[in-house]
């Protein structure tokens, strides 16, 4: 059987896999390789579940395989570091925090990596309020007794938290500050250790995401005696806020939201937006970021940029004033 040329090469173009045609097309991600979320701490904790969740999503929408990669230490540095010297290709992404794209670069004087310069925006989740923890075991009933325990043994008691650097640790020490106590601060590589020494009783207390808070305060392994945030989180609504337990003015919430490479081309930002926005609308989505203590903000990639810079710039002042540097 003989073939013309031209129905040969378009036999040969039928034949090729779907991404080299998706390639031919201008699709964003040519290559069949997996999409790679970082995430700047250890498995078990807020940002692992929400890049999980939304990588997942991110997957079935784009058509690529999503895998999330933990890469914990040092506050979230570490994690940063490594997506900052990725490929701007697509195939790297990001879940930054308050922390590693904020805190960090306002306290310490030497980063890999410039937490502006060396990442563009793509989405913003939202803010995940901080909560006070103790150990279902500890007396403390309230902030009030917490406060009392601290300043009749002062140095005895220790905070656990995330890490150093942490949105939760600078909840820590700003607690230290308004309250007037001497509780000593131990970071861990992440949410998850941290909740695990917690509920052994290995240290008494700890700040905390709600999202990681949550599943431990309803089975009653810990004891949730107020939120970091100005106002009470929607998925406590019981649990009173510092500033109402007698420490006014205190607001420390943490962030997370999704940096790409800073040489990542603006097509593939827009579609990487595009779809992380689409499932922030999604019902389904919506109500499980909700039940996870995560209160979503809509930004465009713009916002988020000059959001992210207006906070390196508040904690860098928040730092002066408590002498924190690391």
């Amino acid at each position: 059987m003989k073939f013309h040329r031209r129905t040969l090469l378009a036999l040969a173009a039928a034949a090729l896999p779907f991404t080299t045609v998706h390639a031919q097309q201008g699709e964003p991600w040519p290559k069949q390789q997996p999409i790679k979320i970082i995430v700047p701490f250890a498995a078990g904790g807020t940002s692992d579940a929400l890049a999980r969740l939304l990588g997942q999503r991110l997957g079935e929408a784009v058509k690529q395989t999503v895998i999330v990669e933990n890469r914990a230490g040092a506050g979230g540095m570490i994690g940063a570091d490594a997506a900052a010297k990725s490929p701007g290709d697509g195939y790297t992404i990001v879940l930054g925090t308050i922390s590693s794209h904020a805190i960090i670069p306002a306290l310490q004087r030497k980063v890999p990596y410039d937490a502006t310069k060396d990442f563009a925006p793509v989405f913003f989740i939202g803010n995940v309020p901080n909560v006070l923890l103790v150990n279902a075991e500890q007396p403390m009933k309230s902030v009030k007794d917490l406060v009392a325990v601290a300043k009749a043994k002062p140095g005895s008691l220790s905070f656990g938290t995330a890490g150093a650097g942490s949105s939760q640790h600078l909840s820590g020490e700003k607690f230290k500050i308004e309250a007037g106590v001497d509780i000593t601060h131990v970071p861990y590589k992440g949410s998850g250790p941290s909740m695990q020494d917690l509920i052994a009783n290995q240290i008494p207390m700890s700040f905390d995401t709600a999202l990681v808070a949550l599943p431990h305060i309803r089975t009653g392994k810990v004891r949730a005696l107020a939120v970091t945030s100005g106002k009470r989180a929607k998925a406590l609504p019981d649990v009173p806020t510092l500033a109402e337990s007698g420490l006014k003015g205190f607001d420390v919430s943490s962030w997370q939201a999704f940096f790409a490479p800073a040489s990542t081309p603006a097509p593939i930002l827009a579609r990487l937006n595009e779809e992380f926005t689409k499932m922030a609308a999604e019902t389904g989505i919506a109500a499980r970021l909700q039940a996870m203590g995560v209160e979503y903000t809509p930004m465009t990639p713009a916002q988020l940029g000059a959001f992210q810079r207006a906070e390196i710039t508040k904690w860098g002042e928040v730092a002066k004033k408590a002498k924190l540097e690391m």
